[in-house]
């Protein structure tokens, strides 16, 4: 029994998301192998070869795969299909892009976002907007899984000491051509990597009011920005900041809600934060319920306050 997770990467280095599928993966049973496919990314193969818990790494490279098009990652993982039992995907833009072209090709059905890993066929993934959880027990030939990140902490990046074996790659599909990409330049940490996160809600009222009193907050904790559905909708924030079950999955070390009220699909996105921080100034404010702080207050008062203590 042996477990494939193919590497989230930029050629040039290995996400941090493949880590914790690598957590996820180890505790299937078996041999874990990682597949790096890319272009140049040989120093990215080396990471994942350095990982705890990795016992061999799978690298192809061509231009095919330079950009990730889903359409040849997953001709070249369908290459190498046939000799595993279990085929994890992180569950991130990606991952989510590439695992169902993968399990209709094997015609096997996708468990999706899955959190907990029970036995080799049998694991946890939430449902209704984490609301529940389903425990799913899939009996398939090839299990094809994308992993919620968030639910497994990272396997150790050193430690490890695989080998790196080069495959044959996959010709290019033909289906899709890569065109170009904008890359948004942060000056912060990336919200789904950020260990702190300062997040703002409707109440914040303006984007002007969002960076006038959320920003140095940020900067005097070292921390990611994000803001809830309604902030985003509204105009005050930026799409890449939205945390929930239609944004991001975050799971910080602190989370600081500020004027969020706790929408469910707002807390499916941040409420397996290590320690969350609410500021609202209405106490039957939803979020107050899976709050380890709570400060009912003025957030326009109490933040400039925190602020200064900090």
């Amino acid at each position: 029994m042996t477990t494939l997770v193919i590497a989230e990467h930029d050629n040039a280095t290995l996400k941090g998301a493949t880590l914790n599928t690598i957590t996820a993966a180890a505790q299937v049973g078996g041999d874990v192998h990682v597949l790096v496919a890319g272009a140049n990314a040989a120093a990215v193969a080396a990471a994942a070869a350095a990982v705890a818990g990795v016992s061999k790494v799978l690298h192809a490279d061509s231009p095919a795969l330079a950009e990730g098009l889903a359409e040849n990652v997953a001709a070249q993982v369908l290459a190498v299909a046939p000799a595993y039992s279990h085929i994890f995907f992180p569950a991130t833009a990606g991952g989510k892009n590439v695992a169902p072209r993968v399990a209709a090709k094997l015609d096997v059905g996708q468990l999706s976002d899955i959190s907990k890993v029970i036995s080799a066929d049998t694991f946890e993934r939430p449902i209704y907007a984490g609301n529940a959880i389903a425990t799913v027990q899939c009996t398939q030939s090839v299990k094809v899984a994308t992993v919620r990140t968030t639910g497994f902490d990272p396997a150790a990046a050193t430690g490890g000491s695989a080998a790196v074996e080069s495959i044959a790659a996959v010709a290019d599909s033909g289906k899709s051509t890569f065109v170009g990409k904008e890359i948004a330049k942060l000056d912060r940490p990336e919200l789904t990597a950020a260990k702190i996160i300062v997040s703002g809600g409707r109440a914040m009222g303006s984007s002007e009011k969002f960076n006038e009193v959320l920003t140095p907050l940020a900067d005097k904790l070292g921390a990611a920005l994000g803001a809830s559905r309604a902030a985003v909708d509204a105009g005050y924030a930026p799409n890449d900041w939205q945390v929930g079950q239609t944004g991001k999955i975050v799971a910080p070390q602190l989370y600081v809600a500020c004027g969020i009220s706790g929408a469910i699909q707002h807390l499916a996105g941040m409420k397996d934060s290590k320690v969350i921080v609410a500021i609202n100034k209405d106490e039957e404010a939803p979020i107050f319920s899976v709050a380890d702080y709570g400060l009912v207050a003025d957030l326009f008062v109490a933040v400039p306050e925190l602020i200064k203590t900090l």
